[in-house]
């Protein structure tokens, strides 16, 4: 697909809908986030299912990321054939296609000095890794036992269940348990901050005893994983991860905004922004034309940025409702530009073949550069 901007075009000459990156706030976020973990000796392995971009991936590893995360095997594929060689796929994969996929993948990352890692939770997909790992001819992955700290989604129980799965993987001389995977995703969406905090306290008692009940029988030392945006922090204060997964720091989008924050973390900026041109007026209504299908609704509607005073309605796959919130605000007029914050990054970037990075801001920012997403679609 064309892009919707050329390179050095000012911001006027962007084209609408466009998923935009203003590059000096998402700098920002990246040196907040990598200045936090080195400065609380902690790995960082941000998830690359956000941006599903090689180069920003690759911008993340060279700002201290040892890796990055992916969900899905066909996104992993596409960041290595990006230049990416530390990835962790932190999901389970079942499917024998698969699991044939990932072992040649490891076999191509070892090749190149690089490293790929997965989840697992049952005996089952462990024997059918080892399966896909020995027909590959020397490959090897390192292997983290997903643990359900509370979220209720993939994951043994803690304590006996990991176990069994540890005894489980060892006699396989192609799989290494390095850890557990210990992401509570609910989490990161808890509004109150004192109730994420509470809920992350259950969740590092569970850490905590599946992880001293592993090294009691053997199995060590012990790489804790997991994390997200919304509660990296109470992680980090645990002492028990040693290695964070954040994903959404670098963009931010309402949903994230919506959370309550103590005065501990840094503070993350919009960066990621859909502009969008206003299309038609009737009577007490602007309509622009950013839909649905230029962004996700699952975390709820975008939020306008700019002009302020707006609220955004749902206006279908093709059209935005803008009007204003007070009697005293002026509607835009036909051909302006709004800028909308998407309600969830992930799924709004999965949309878009392209991030418009531009340098400089919304207003006057130029077009510096064209970032393609790789792995869009990547759902296998």
């Amino acid at each position: 697909m064309t892009p919707p901007a050329r390179l050095g075009d000012n911001i006027a000459a962007v084209d609408t809908p466009a998923l935009v990156i203003d590059l000096d706030a998402m700098e920002r976020n990246l040196a907040r986030m990598a200045t936090f973990a080195r400065n609380h000796r902690v790995r960082l392995r941000p998830h690359a299912k956000m941006h599903k971009s090689a180069e920003l991936a690759r911008l993340q590893m060279a700002h201290g990321a040892v890796g990055v995360c992916v969900q899905k095997t066909a996104e992993a594929e596409a960041l290595a054939a990006g230049g990416v060689n530390n990835i962790y796929i932190s999901n389970e994969v079942i499917a024998p296609a698969k699991l044939a996929r990932v072992a040649a993948l490891a076999l191509r990352l070892q090749h190149d000095g690089g490293q790929l890692a997965i989840a697992v939770d049952s005996e089952h997909g462990i024997a059918a890794l080892a399966d896909a790992m020995h027909h590959a001819h020397g490959a090897h992955i390192d292997v983290f036992i997903d643990v359900d700290i509370g979220h209720g989604r993939c994951g043994v129980p803690p304590g006996d269940p990991a176990l069994a799965l540890a005894r489980a993987i060892a006699p396989h001389r192609t799989l290494r348990l390095v850890g557990l995977h210990a992401y509570h995703g609910a989490a990161q969406h808890q509004r109150d901050s004192g109730t994420r905090q509470a809920t992350l306290a259950r969740s590092a008692q569970m850490v905590r005893e599946t992880r001293d009940l592993l090294i009691r029988h053997g199995f060590g030392p012990l790489l804790v994983t997991g994390a997200g945006t919304g509660t990296y922090a109470l992680e980090t204060a645990s002492g028990l991860w040693g290695e964070l997964q954040t994903g959404s720091y670098l963009f931010m989008d309402a949903d994230y905004a919506s959370n309550q924050h103590t005065a501990d973390p840094p503070a993350f900026e919009h960066a990621l922004f859909v502009k969008a041109q206003v299309v038609s007026r009737q009577g007490d209504r602007a309509v622009c034309d950013a839909g649905h299908k230029s962004h996700a609704i699952d975390s709820g509607l975008p939020t306008v940025w700019a002009p302020a005073g707006l609220t955004f309605a749902n206006g279908g796959d093709e059209h935005g409702v803008l009007r204003a919130a007070t009697p005293a605000t002026p509607l835009p007029a036909i051909g302006d530009t709004v800028w909308l914050i998407p309600g969830h990054c992930d799924p709004t970037v999965n949309l878009h073949d392209w991030l418009v990075g531009v340098r400089g801001g919304l207003q006057q920012g130029f077009v510096e550069r064209l970032i393609r997403v790789d792995a869009r679609g990547a759902l296998t």
